[in-house]
């Protein structure tokens, strides 16, 4: 497993992976304060999103507490040109590239189906359905290399994809089927499977047993696995293998051992299926207190993380406000874009939901 930073917050690059050294090199100071800020961005997100959940401002929220380093990480080694396919948790994967968080909302309150373009973002819509994205990121890295867009001597000619899910998702035909499609066309992709231990309520040991990393090996895509609660590792190891991939080196595959601290999502109970004294020992690899202990040994002070804490609460302030006035959503979104054509059974559907809220009209 590559790590760089060690959950004391030491830092070294392991001479079996000297590899990707030269990605550590590349970073600065201000690299590393803009991964703590954002990492803390997430989690500040996260934890003010299933307050609003509970409030009944959400329909549903959908966790990610323990995977920061995992997806900020991930999230800046990708290129400006390149393409991301993410699943429905890459929350930080989203804000390394700069979608404004409350679309996330809007589309978990019902306000519409993701309010974001792909074509601006390049960042394309939250996959609902698990492995759905993957193999429309492979799809999309075939068109790369068919328009000539890998390998290019001039390097900002060239984009790669990658693709995010999670290790339940490997028991996924597409996920399989991704691979193989990839590795036959040598499509410029990385796959990033972000292991949080749970596919809702099992456990990855009932899912498989081989490492999801060697997943990819019997249909000629290698792997890797990181310590996906090490932000360094995970930029430094996506960095490398998305370069490999805009250079023609084909499809890689990253699993990012990490773990998911809260729920599948709002409607689970995980109280129910593991134990406490699993998710304390992973409260003790946090990602965000490594990162903080290593910046500590670089000398940051304590006016640095009491300023991320007061940008973390006006930002909560701002979307709790936001959220508020969102309004209803309209009953037609539940209806709308189901078939692309107008369909008897559906209008019929929308004709009952209105008359039985009309029904409530003027209930005390």
């Amino acid at each position: 497993m590559v790590q760089i930073l060690s959950p004391e917050g030491e830092l070294g690059v392991p001479s079996a992976y000297s590899v990707y050294a030269q990605y550590l090199e590349r970073l600065t100071e201000a690299d590393y304060l803009k991964f703590y800020r954002d990492m803390a961005r997430m989690r500040r997100f996260d934890h003010e999103a299933t307050a609003l959940q509970r409030q009944g401002q959400l329909g549903l929220w959908i966790p990610a507490i323990g995977q920061e380093a995992a997806q900020i990480g991930s999230g800046y080694a990708v290129g400006h040109n390149d393409h991301i396919f993410p699943s429905y948790r890459e929350h930080g994967v989203a804000i390394t590239h700069g979608i404004d968080l409350m679309s996330i909302l809007k589309m978990l309150r019902g306000v519409n189906h993701g309010g974001w373009n792909p074509d601006e973002t390049r960042f394309h819509l939250y996959a609902i359905v698990l492995g759905t994205q993957v193999p429309h990121a492979v799809g999309y890295a075939m068109g790369v290399k068919f328009d000539g867009k890998v390998g290019n001597a001039k390097a900002e000619d060239n984009l790669a994809v990658i693709s995010y899910f999670g290790d339940g998702a490997t028991a996924e035909g597409e996920v399989s089927e991704g691979l193989l499609f990839s590795a036959i066309n040598q499509s410029p992709i990385v796959f990033f499977c972000q292991n949080n231990q749970w596919a809702i309520s099992s456990a990855v040991s009932s899912q498989t047993r081989v490492p999801l990393y060697q997943r990819g090996a019997g249909f000629g895509v290698p792997g890797i696995r990181i310590d996906g609660n090490d932000v360094l590792a995970s930029y430094c190891v996506t960095a490398k293998h998305m370069d490999d991939a805009r250079n023609g080196d084909g499809p890689f595959l990253i699993e990012a051992l990490t773990y998911r601290i809260g729920a599948h999502t709002t409607s689970d109970d995980p109280t129910k299926y593991r134990k406490e004294e699993e998710v304390e020992y992973w409260r003790a690899r946090d990602p965000l207190t490594r990162l903080e202990k290593f910046l500590r040994r670089q000398g940051i002070k304590d006016d640095f993380f009491e300023e991320v804490e007061h940008a973390g609460e006006t930002m909560a302030a701002e979307i709790r406000a936001a959220t508020f006035a969102l309004g209803e959503p309209p009953i037609e979104n539940m209806f709308n874009h189901v078939y692309s054509q107008p369909h008897p059974e559906i209008a019929e559907q929308l004709a009952w939901v209105k008359e039985y809220e009309s029904s409530f009209e003027g209930d005390a």
